[in-house]
């Protein structure tokens, strides 16, 4: 059987991206040429993660992959950041990018504007864990070997206790009702600093939790 290959770019940063990626790879039908994030200027960190640069920067050089980060400002609207992502995604297409990876799972409209963006350079969606069980693939991730810690959480369904924690069953089985258990709804997101796909650790320490937009509670993460 011969595989279909063409050239692939992996949107990484959370543990969602990170499972798409070991998916797209473990397919074998695609290249993996590059890895693209999104970063708030402002703070140097990951947009919504509220990851620091540079450990943006070790988890691609663990991974092996170059690594691309979109440049956005703090509060930066729908516009700004379209415009941003879409010059991006120019850039890895005119360097034979013909596909890009997503670890969106089953959200309608997120699916749809990424598909409308990629149609202005057109390219290729790909995602990986499409409407796959939640539940399912939350255990897969930690079955598989990868290691993730919670970056930030919404306090509307989380209290603080949750962030800083270990993605593992422990933090599944404490999750409330109606939390779906891979923050597909915003609820929380995280950082993989281990798996698989790894060729090492990203290391860390935690450091102090803040509450932002009276709403978010964040860790953060120092490098080490």
């Amino acid at each position: 059987m011969v595989n279909e290959r063409k050239s692939g770019s992996g949107l990484e940063r959370g543990k969602d991206s990170a499972l798409a990626l070991h998916e797209t790879l473990e397919s074998g039908r695609y290249e993996v040429r590059e890895l693209l994030t999104t970063v708030t200027r402002d703070y140097d960190r990951i947009s919504i993660h509220g990851v620091r640069s540079v450990l943006l920067e070790k988890q691609a050089k663990a991974l092996g992959f170059p690594l691309e980060k979109t440049f956005i400002s703090k509060g930066a609207s729908d516009e700004e950041y379209e415009n941003e992502v879409v010059k991006a995604l120019r850039r890895q297409r005119d360097a034979g990018v013909s596909s890009e990876v997503f670890g969106d799972i089953f959200l309608e409209d997120i699916r749809k504007y990424r598909e409308q963006m990629l149609a202005k350079v057109g390219v290729n969606g790909v995602f990986p864990l499409w409407k796959k069980d939640t539940q399912t693939l939350a255990r897969r991730f930690i079955s598989l070997g990868f290691k993730a810690v919670v970056t930030s959480v919404d306090s509307e369904v989380l209290v603080e206790d949750f962030v800083g924690r270990e993605y593992d069953l422990g933090f599944l089985s404490d999750l409330p009702k109606g939390v779906d258990p891979c923050g597909e709804n915003g609820e929380f997101h995280s950082f993989v600093y281990y798996g698989p796909i790894f060729r090492g650790r990203v290391s860390f320490t935690k450091g102090a939790k803040v509450l932002r937009d009276n709403r978010f509670y964040y860790c953060d993460l120092v490098p080490v």
